[in-house]
């Protein structure tokens, strides 16, 4: 047996195979969903971002739904066409969509600390449902660590950083994103949805990805899309994110909520800031500050707070 044979013997036990498919899993969730905020900022260099991301979850959409109904899942009920525009409509058109449309101007890698906060706000407004439990001192402790963080990453040494051109209204767009990918994340727990989870996923890209599509009609990106115009790092940030992106780094996630446990499959929360940072400095020379890595700290370590006693949460990016 070789040196590594018996690394990996060590590690996993007899089951060698299922242990690197684990690994392989986590990777992928790790650093593809981090990578997809530098993908976003990249696609929407010469792409209108409404546009963009309507196209890319319409496609992933319907190749996942496609191939779902082709390994015999039963065709959907109203009811569960109903739940999936609502779903498509927070996660995708305001979520998803709110983060590639302020990404015209906001760095990736701030982006993401943002977005790192949806456990926050799940806290935040799962707390006002009826009947929920009330929240731990170890919870609340995490959501105000969180907003710390957030006042901390929007405060005027990381806006200055981030350049004097960014409109308020792309900051407003930026944080509403998590706000309402948290509403739609809470309401899909309880939604009447297809069996099938990745069938459910295929639906709800396809509707929010045709509310993306709405929306890039309604605010006029349609007048000014020039297919001549699209750069080819654009066009190949496009096509990592609908094949790469959506429909491999999700496939990855659903096999992990199968073969471990939730709290382990939603660790991805707290690298894929990191990841997005650095590549985001990496590849584009965006600035990190001081105060920005005090940022992320702070709203790593409320997440990981969190998430020892809250739910799993959806990700459909």
């Amino acid at each position: 047996m070789s040196t590594s044979q018996r690394w990996l013997t060590r590690l996993c036990g007899d089951d060698t195979n299922h242990c690197l498919k684990l690994a392989a899993a986590f990777a992928a969730v790790y650093v593809i969903w981090g990578s997809t905020y530098l993908a976003i900022r990249i696609a929407v260099e010469t792409m209108p971002p409404f546009a963009m991301a309507g196209v890319r979850f319409v496609l992933a959409g319907a190749l996942l739904y496609g191939w779902q109904r082709w390994r015999g899942a039963p065709t959907p009920q109203r009811i569960h066409w109903r739940s999936a525009l609502i779903i498509g409509a927070l996660l995708l058109l305001g979520g998803n969509g709110g983060v590639t449309w302020a990404e015209q101007e906001i760095p990736s890698g701030l982006a993401a600390l943002v977005i790192a906060t949806v456990p926050i706000w799940v806290v935040v407004f799962g707390a006002l449902r009826p009947g929920t439990p009330r929240p731990s001192r170890r919870t609340l402790a995490g959501v105000l660590l969180g907003m710390a963080g957030i006042a901390l990453l929007i405060g005027p040494s990381n806006l200055a950083a981030a350049g004097e051109e960014i409109r308020t209204i792309s900051y407003v767009a930026l944080l509403l994103s998590p706000v309402l990918w948290s509403i739609g994340s809470l309401y899909s727990r309880g939604a009447t949805l297809p069996a099938s989870q990745l069938q459910a996923t295929g639906m709800e890209m396809l509707l929010g990805g045709g509310l993306l599509l709405l929306a890039a009609t309604l605010t006029g990106e349609w007048a000014s899309f020039d297919l001549a115009a699209i750069s080819a790092r654009s066009a190949a940030a496009f096509f990592y994110l609908v094949f790469i992106g959506a429909i491999i780094g999700f496939t990855a996630y659903i096999w992990l909520l199968k073969h471990t446990t939730p709290t382990k499959a939603t660790t991805y929360a707290y690298v894929n800031p990191v990841v997005a940072v650095f590549l985001g400095w990496a590849v584009l020379s965006e600035p990190v500050t001081p105060a920005m890595l005090a940022a992320m700290t702070i709203i790593i370590f409320s997440v990981a707070l969190i998430s020892g006693v809250s739910l799993p949460r959806r990700r459909d990016a």
